[in-house]
């Protein structure tokens, strides 16, 4: 396990990124929790009852990977009880030493309408995230509920919205984890804003080919880069355009030899270069962002 004078820096960091959620707006009174994992039995897990924007490193709660805290709280906190949640994405997941949930208020909206994210159409989403699954409904504070994003996990999943309920990230650091679920939520709040302003112009093949190449270039591979030149990752789109007034659908490979519906055209017409000048400065930004 990690040395005293570490745990105690995590337990400050916990509070801090507490407080971005609490600011942000994505918990309200007590909701909320993340953990950070520092041991091979061992995490550290926010503790339940209190506002994740007022906590302190002594508020911090001490749990084994059985869910059961393992040291009495110095200020007689109980951990939180959808530590689940964190415990079942670690097991699942060798590679994830931090979990975030909330309910950021755009992401749960998708989630409680249960409409799954669409794809190709913000770069910063699908570099930072890639495909978002939407995790079906169950119980709070039950295993059915870590059971249920488990369910849906892929080596390259980093976040999950959680039926009806919020929605969950996770990776190698506390930070990290908290970064991915900003990008989420801002995310859900520009298609909300597409759909106000009645279109959302997705990537096209060649677009979205080179982007998850310039992903996996940078150490984060993408499945779906193998068949991004047929379209396949317009296949989950339709539950979104469906709300717009108008769609323009088209047939298309869906990598399985059947036809999938690409619910409006792949940029507006006369945009090209602007369109290609704006993919290649956002790309390289993400580039930039992390050598």
């Amino acid at each position: 396990m990690m040395d005293a004078e570490t745990i105690w820096q995590i337990k400050k960091d916990m509070c801090e990124i507490g407080r971005r959620i609490w600011l942000k707006g994505f918990c309200a009174a007590n909701e909320g929790n993340h953990s950070v994992r520092i041991g091979p039995d061992r995490l550290l897990c926010t503790p339940t009852g209190i506002s994740k924007g007022f906590m302190e490193p002594d508020d911090m709660c001490l749990v084994d990977m059985d869910g059961k805290q393992v040291e009495q709280n110095p200020r007689g906190r109980e951990r939180s009880s959808e530590v689940r949640i964190h415990i079942g994405i670690m097991e699942k997941r060798s590679d994830i030493k931090a979990v975030v949930h909330s309910h950021p208020p755009h992401a749960t909206a998708f989630a409680v309408a249960n409409i799954p994210l669409p794809s190709g159409l913000h770069p910063e989403k699908e570099f930072f995230l890639g495909v978002v699954p939407l995790a079906p409904y169950a119980t709070p504070s039950k295993w059915e509920l870590a059971e249920s994003i488990t369910n849906v996990l892929t080596p390259e999943t980093y976040a999950v919205l959680m039926g009806n309920h919020g929605a969950v990230s996770f990776s190698k650091s506390l930070i990290d984890a908290y970064y991915k679920h900003e990008i989420l939520d801002a995310h859900c709040r520009i298609l909300l804003l597409c759909k106000e302003l009645g279109k959302a112009n997705v990537l096209d093949h060649a677009q979205m080919t080179e982007l998850l190449q310039v992903k996996a270039d940078a150490g984060y591979p993408d499945e779906r880069l193998a068949c991004a030149p047929q379209g396949c990752y317009e296949q989950n789109n339709d539950a979104f355009f469906s709300q717009f007034e108008t769609r323009t659908p088209s047939a298309m490979c869906d990598c399985n030899g059947g036809p999938v519906r690409k619910s409006l055209p792949a940029q507006l017409p006369g945009t090209s270069d602007t369109f290609e000048t704006m993919v290649h400065a956002i790309t390289e930004q993400i580039m930039r962002s992390v050598r």
